[in-house]
């Protein structure tokens, strides 16, 4: 568990939730949050946001009486009665504007910490649900049910672990580290090359960002705290490694001001990233399906608000058309209010299907975030008139290595044995097999 403590705190956090809605409407937000069932009370928040605007009042008032005090102390003969009583005056008061100092930084903690559980309320159109039967299947691409006549679970391959070598990467650092040998090593930068021309192409402007971020670049997309159980954490300097791309690069308009004419923002990065996957034991942990070290082309869009729902739509539209060019059987699921993180409003996965293990592996989660976000890292923009709005925020993954390569593996097998490599592909593997084929 990473350790976020009462100190962590401190930082200067901006709003999560519009604190505004959040005072006249609560029942309106409790009701949002009511279908993610997230371990939070809003009317306990409520009373901390009443207790720290009293005292915030009290001590203001104090700090005028004091500085009042001065004034009238400064214009009296020094040594006159008057003017030993302004002195004890002023020592009570002083006194008095330490101790409530000290009180509304406790309140102050204690409000920020109750302020960083309550999540993003879910769009109306999200299913409300506990389970995954409870998702939506949006559209399907392709068929799950013809044949595949050499399709076998990817690590029951014969030359598998020749070129994905599991056992190696544990030696090196532990289970879910897999070392890719070879051709296959060549393969997955093939799979990242064309994610990323793919991506550009579709007006992405690519960014290469630190792996590594600070605590607050954390709490600012809302992993922090809540997602602290998958995340590496390196306690000499305090800084945790990347679950996705994500929480680099939606920070790196934090605390500004952008104009206007600059939206809508498109990113897109190439990172490694790291998931303990807290939790998982024995669930997909064979093979390549839930691993510790992955790589991922992520996507991510800065926004003007009301216009999230259309940009959610090209992203999903996009990252399908990658999937086709790689002959990939996928479906799109609008999903449910349990698979709802904290800072997502609306969600839509994109799944493959792997032939071998017969199931659906999702590959792409594209997700809306509304201003969630964009208050906790202070991202905001001016509009033609001068006024100062928050940015709505969007991202998906375009895409995932892993599962990618699972569903290619699975699907492509051929009578030979060898894997067939998709043409868009072909360019920077520089061959149309890969594998060991058959003893004839």
């Amino acid at each position: 568990m990473c350790p976020v403590g009462v100190q962590d705190f401190l930082f200067p956090i901006h709003n999560m939730i519009d604190l505004k809605l959040l005072r006249e409407q609560p029942e309106l937000v409790k009701a949002g949050v009511a279908k993610k069932k997230f371990p939070c009370d809003i009317d306990a928040f409520l009373e901390l946001d009443r207790q720290r605007r009293e005292m915030i009042t009290e001590a203001e008032n104090t700090r005028a009486r004091q500085k009042a005090a001065n004034t009238t102390m400064s214009a009296l003969p020094k040594g006159s009665p008057e003017f030993k009583a302004k002195v004890a005056e002023m020592k009570e008061l002083s006194a008095q504007v330490k101790e409530l100092a000290a009180k509304l930084e406790a309140i102050e903690i204690e409000w920020k910490k109750a302020y960083l559980t309550i999540p993003n309320p879910p769009f109306p159109d999200v299913p409300v649900g506990t389970s995954d039967d409870d998702n939506v299947c949006l559209e399907v691409w392709g068929d799950p049910n013809r044949p595949y006549p050499n399709a076998v679970p990817h690590w029951d391959i014969p030359w598998f672990s020749k070129y994905v070598d599991l056992e190696r990467g544990t030696k090196i650092t532990g289970a879910g580290f897999p070392v890719f040998v070879g051709d296959m090593a060549r393969f997955v930068r093939a799979l990242i090359q064309f994610f990323i021309e793919e991506d550009t192409k579709a007006g992405f402007i690519e960014v290469s960002p630190p792996i590594l971020v600070n605590q607050f670049s954390g709490m600012a997309v809302g992993q922090i705290p809540d997602k602290e159980g998958q995340m590496y954490y390196c306690p000499l300097d305090d800084f945790y490694l990347i679950p996705t791309a994500e929480t680099s690069v939606t920070n790196l308009y934090r605390d500004e001001i952008l104009e206007e004419k600059q939206l809508p923002i498109y990113h897109c990065a190439y990172t490694p990233c790291f998931r303990r996957e807290a939790g998982s034991h024995g669930k997909d942990v064979r093979g390549m399906n839930r691993v510790h070290q992955f790589d991922k082309v992520e996507l991510l869009k800065w926004v003007k608000p009301g216009t999230a729902e259309a940009e959610l739509a090209s992203m999903v539209d996009h990252v399908c058309g990658m999937l086709k060019k790689l002959g990939l059987t996928h479906h799109r699921m609008l999903m449910a209010t349990h698979d709802l993180s904290a800072p997502n409003a609306k969600k839509i996965d994109l799944e493959v299907w792997a032939a071998g293990q017969k199931k659906w592996l999702e590959v792409s989660s594209c997700s809306i975030f509304t201003d969630f976000q964009a208050r906790r890292a202070n991202i905001r923009y001016r509009d033609e008139e001068g006024k100062v709005h928050f940015v709505h925020t969007l991202n998906g993954s375009g895409l995932a290595v892993p599962r990618v390569l699972v569903g290619l593996l699975e699907n492509n097998l051929q009578d030979d044995g060898t894997l067939l490599v998709p043409e868009c592909l072909r360019p920077w593997v520089g061959k149309d097999r890969i594998g060991i084929p058959k003893a004839k």
